[in-house]
C-alpha cells in the first residue's frame, strides 16, 4: 500500500563505461574516432562536385539568377564540410599521429594548403555573388570558375587517397 514498507533491494554500483579503444578521444582531446566521419567527408564532396556541375550548366545556359543561387549553395555547404574537417579530422589526426613526425608534417601541410584553397575559394564567391544582377561579371566567371574546379577537383582526389586513410582508431 505505501511504497516505504517495501523491502528495499540492494544493487552493486555499475563499473564506470569505458568506451572500446576505436572511440576512445585523441591524446589531448574530446575528440574520439568516428566511423562514419569518412563517408560523410566523402559524401560532402560527392555534393560539392554536384553543385559545381549544376552551377555549370546554369552558367553555359545564361541562367545568372540560378547561378547566383547555387554559388549561396556552394559556400554553404562548402564551408560546413570545411569545418567539420577543420574540427573532426585535422585535430583528430594531428593529436592521434603527434608521435609520428611524417605523418604529423603531412597533416599539417594538407591543412595549411586546405586553408589557402578555402581563402581563394571563398574570394571567388565573394566575387561573384552579384553575378545574378551584374551580368558584367559573367566574362571572367568562366575561367575563375574552371580555376576553382579544377582545384577543388585534385584537391578531393589527394585527400581521399593520401589523407583519409589516415583516419583510424586510436589504440
Amino acid at each position: 500500500m505505501f511504497g516505504f514498507f517495501r523491502r528495499k533491494q540492494f544493487t552493486e554500483p555499475k563499473a564506470p563505461v569505458i568506451p572500446p579503444p576505436q572511440y576512445q578521444a585523441a591524446p589531448g582531446t574530446e575528440i574520439r574516432f568516428q566511423p562514419e566521419l569518412v563517408p560523410q567527408l566523402k559524401a560532402d564532396h560527392q555534393n560539392l562536385i554536384s553543385i559545381y556541375l549544376d552551377i555549370k550548366t546554369a552558367f553555359e545556359g545564361g541562367d545568372y539568377e540560378e547561378v547566383a543561387k547555387k554559388l549561396v549553395h556552394f559556400r554553404s555547404s562548402l564551408q560546413a564540410h570545411l569545418l567539420t574537417e577543420n574540427v573532426r579530422l585535422y585535430i583528430y589526426l594531428s593529436h592521434s599521429l603527434a608521435n609520428d613526425e611524417i605523418n604529423s608534417e603531412l597533416i599539417h601541410e594538407f591543412r595549411r594548403e586546405m586553408d589557402a584553397i578555402a581563402r581563394v575559394a571563398m574570394n571567388f564567391l565573394k566575387k561573384y555573388d552579384t553575378i545574378g544582377v551584374d551580368k558584367e561579371l559573367a566574362g571572367a566567371f568562366a575561367k575563375d570558375f574552371a580555376t576553382i574546379g579544377q582545384v577543388l577537383t585534385e584537391r578531393i582526389e589527394k585527400e581521399e587517397r593520401v589523407l583519409y586513410p589516415l583516419y583510424l582508431p586510436c589504440y
